[in-house]
């Protein structure tokens, strides 16, 4: 694990108490003072935790001391021996979990994000699955004291959706969602197969951050809008007017409709975010360069053979194929509350691969 330096330790305490010597003042107002808020709040839980470790750095050194003391009392050495085990623990700990305070941290990771699910191989089994999958994310996303606004979407005939866009509003949404873009792979016996035999389907997830107009600045002049009459599953039409939106950027080639609402202004603005959010991503994925070209690839066509994670009905099982992991807990994973299972997991193994990617 990489080492911290007692002098970054002293540089974390010294800006914390700076910090907080500034705003303690009152001198502090307007713009500079939600500046330096903001720093405070990020840099307090780091502060707290080198001040920990910098204490049992130096209880530690104390108890080290006092067992080698040849002078002193044997069971006073004994003592400081027992102790010190204890101490050691504590400080490895602290000081693993100062490393993950100072890791660099993804500027999206604390926003809203928007979720799009596509069925892959396996028609209308796919399609159920695509349900199932929204379902699970918007029963997790409700433990969280998260809000989940569908965007648009296309229902299939026999339930569930060909495609379904969501926004998901709250505080570190993209943080836990975002290991989570990728083929996901369904291994059940569907309800139409009178045979009894296995089928396997796919759907995709892609989980893209909710950029702020300032983040993605758009020209009306590079917009192509359509609107059309709005149909529903089967053909139907949902209404009678030209409800329905699909906007065109130019420059990048994105494309996004929007037909879920009965209203064209809605569905415009709806799209528009949708939009924001595609280019966003595309912006970050060139400037993070090879790791986003990894992510590209992990998120690939909805091919069967492609695939993050398998939830496999029969044995009643969820295997992450990234991580090695399989739970025997199918029923409360798609319920919500089990996921979050998953999600730590995922989470902890990015840290320790950040962290050794360090040493």
């Amino acid at each position: 694990m990489t080492q911290i330096s007692p002098q970054r330790i002293a540089q974390i305490e010294a800006r914390f108490a700076e910090l907080e010597a500034r705003m303690a003042s009152g001198t502090m107002e307007g713009d500079a003072f939600v500046t330096a808020s903001k720093e405070y709040a990020e840099i307090e839980p780091v502060a707290k935790m080198a001040q920990e470790v910098r204490r049992l750095r130096a209880e530690m050194e104390t108890l080290d001391a006092m067992a080698k003391d040849s002078s002193a009392d044997s069971e006073l050495r004994d003592m400081a021996v027992e102790e010190l085990l204890q101490v050691s623990h504590d400080k490895q700990v602290a000081e693993h979990d100062l490393a993950i305070l100072l890791l660099p941290k993804d500027v999206a990771d604390q926003r809203s994000a928007m979720l799009e699910i596509r069925a892959g191989t396996g028609g209308d089994e796919a399609a159920l699955f695509a349900g199932d999958l929204y379902r699970m994310y918007e029963r997790y996303a409700g433990l969280q004291g998260w809000k989940v606004e569908p965007i648009s979407m296309s229902a299939s005939d026999v339930g569930g959706f060909k495609e379904i866009v969501a926004a998901v509003s709250g505080a570190g949404v993209f943080a836990k969602l975002k290991f989570e873009s990728g083929v996901h792979r369904v291994q059940r016996v569907p309800v139409t197969e009178s045979g009894g035999r296995i089928h396997t389907s796919a759907a995709t997830v892609a989980v893209l951050p909710e950029p702020t107009e300032v983040d993605v600045h758009i020209e009306d002049k590079d917009l192509k809008i359509d609107v059309y009459r709005a149909s529903g599953a089967g053909g139907q039409h949902v209404n009678t007017t030209d409800s329905a939106v699909r906007i065109t950027h130019a420059p990048t080639g994105i494309v996004v409709t929007c037909q879920d609402g009965r209203s064209q202004h809605k569905n415009k603005e709806k799209a528009m975010q949708v939009l924001r959010a595609r280019i966003y991503e595309k912006e970050r994925e060139e400037a993070q360069g090879a790791e986003a070209e990894a992510r590209k690839a992990m998120v690939g066509s909805g091919d069967r053979s492609e695939r993050i994670r398998t939830y496999n009905f029969p044995q009643g099982r969820v295997t992450d194929h990234r991580i090695n992991v399989t739970l025997h807990k199918l029923p409360e994973i798609l319920e919500g509350g089990g996921l979050a299972e998953l999600v730590d997991a995922l989470i902890s193994e990015d840290q320790a691969a950040r962290l050794a990617g360090l040493e």
